[in-house]
């Protein structure tokens, strides 16, 4: 394990969150008048990314915008964060990714419209493989094409790296896909839709195992406030409960979560320690507003869990 600091190169979307706020949703045909607005930067893999460079790790973002004012403003969101955004391709004459959601009642709804997103392409895994080398993690997400994915994936492994895949939004995938893929993790939702079992309640093992049945090393399952799940050495499941806290907007706690746990793994901890630290930065996004503005820094969760001495240093 080197001294210097962990490397995560993520490879996934950018988008900006376009959140508007009302007292109810609208009907088909007519307008309301909304109470806010607010532009976000967001996008799973761009929050993942920020995630795990406040958590300390040297991480560089691979992926695509377009050429307008919300790209370079992703960008620069970013560079903010200290990601490397030398692997962000801007191209012209398409959108930067975009979700659009609407807040009413405590629910959200949302539509995603893709743009630059559904560019990023194999061509670009290869034009950055030198980051990759240098990587001791991958983390991929399901906003860019799948195929992009899959030879993520498979790229990584060929350079002896660790990959984590957070299927989400869940998509059909090859089941070739789950061989180059040491770390899944999917909600319960995603998990019933690649096991094929519905994973709720007592159900939830038999799928994990179905899961790693298909090729992925280490199935690990988020349940929301419940917490995780991951396999133990004799393939039962191990939950570790959520921690209790104030929640203010739950957005970019999933991403959280995978950051944590893809800087814990790539910084030698076991897979038990480094579920934990999951939960407890996962914890911690939930107690602000935004996904990426409500990412925790390494310190923050330090303090975290020193309140709750569950893990020591």
């Amino acid at each position: 394990m080197h001294m210097d600091k962990t490397r995560v190169v993520v490879i996934g979307s950018l988008n900006m969150d376009i959140v508007v706020e009302t007292e109810r949703y609208p009907q088909v045909g007519e307008t309301l008048s909304g109470e806010r607005v607010r532009f976000l930067p967001g996008g799973k893999g761009a929050n993942q990314a920020v995630a795990a460079a406040r958590l300390g790790a040297e991480t560089a973002m691979i992926g695509a915008v377009g050429s307008d004012a919300f790209g370079e403003e992703l960008i620069h969101s970013l560079q903010q964060d200290g990601v490397d955004v030398d692997g962000v391709k801007r191209l012209d004459g398409v959108t930067t990714g975009v979700a659009s959601i609407y807040v009413a009642e405590g629910d959200n709804s949302i539509v995603v419209v893709p743009g630059a997103n559904n560019q990023v392409e194999p061509a670009d895994i290869d034009r950055h493989e030198a980051k990759l080398k240098q990587a001791d993690i991958v983390l991929l997400q399901l906003e860019i094409p799948v195929e992009t994915v899959f030879y993520a994936a498979q790229k990584a492994k060929a350079l002896g790296k660790i990959v984590v895949l957070n299927p989400a939004p869940a998509k059909p995938l090859p089941d070739e896909l789950f061989a180059y893929v040491d770390y899944i993790t999917p909600n319960r939702t995603e998990l019933s839709r690649y096991s094929g079992l519905d994973a709720e309640g007592e159900a939830l093992e038999p799928a994990m195992l179905r899961m790693k049945a298909k090729g992925a090393a280490q199935v690990i399952t988020t349940l929301g406030e419940a917490g995780s799940a991951y396999l133990d050495d004799e393939g039962k499941a191990c939950i570790i409960p959520g921690y209790k806290v104030p929640v203010v907007d739950t957005t970019g706690a999933g991403d959280c979560y995978n950051a944590g746990l893809a800087v814990s793994i790539a910084s030698g901890r076991s897979l038990r320690e480094a579920v934990d630290y999951a939960a407890i930065v996962s914890a911690l996004a939930v107690t602000k507003f935004g996904a990426q503005t409500g990412m925790p820094t390494e310190e923050e969760a330090r303090g975290f869990a020193a309140e709750h001495q569950q893990i020591g240093e």
